[in-house]
């Protein structure tokens, strides 16, 4: 008998925690529903790859802009994970980030040329 109580109280904890994630996964939908996406940004023309492992600023676009800087940071932590653990510089992984994203970037979106000109691919 004892134990009926308890799978109850487990059963409502685990709708509460699955409640909970469907909620905020819906939130986290909805904003980004109302933002740029980070290909939108860069088929408009706002945002293009650069050499040095980061999105760079195109044309000025505050929503682009925010959407730059969200992904340059998480780029960021991420290239100095990989640098840790492979003992080397996070610069050294960003600049192979970067020739790899620029060799990626869809035709017609823009790239950064070594003399720091935007060009369209």
């Amino acid at each position: 008998m004892n134990s009926m109580p308890l799978k109850t109280k487990r059963l409502k904890t685990k709708l509460l925690q699955l409640f909970t994630l469907c909620f905020l996964s819906l939130s986290l939908l909805s904003q980004s529903a109302f933002a740029m996406s980070l290909q939108e940004a860069k088929s408009q023309g706002f945002l293009g790859e650069q050499a040095n492992g980061y999105l760079g600023l195109v044309q000025a676009n505050p929503e682009a802009k925010a959407v730059m800087d969200d992904v340059n940071n998480k780029r960021r932590a991420h290239y100095e994970t990989i640098a840790k653990k492979n003992n080397i510089s996070a610069a050294d992984v960003a600049k192979l980030a970067g020739e790899k994203a620029i060799a990626a970037t869809d035709k017609g979106n823009y790239v950064q040329d070594a003399s720091g000109k935007w060009i369209k691919k």
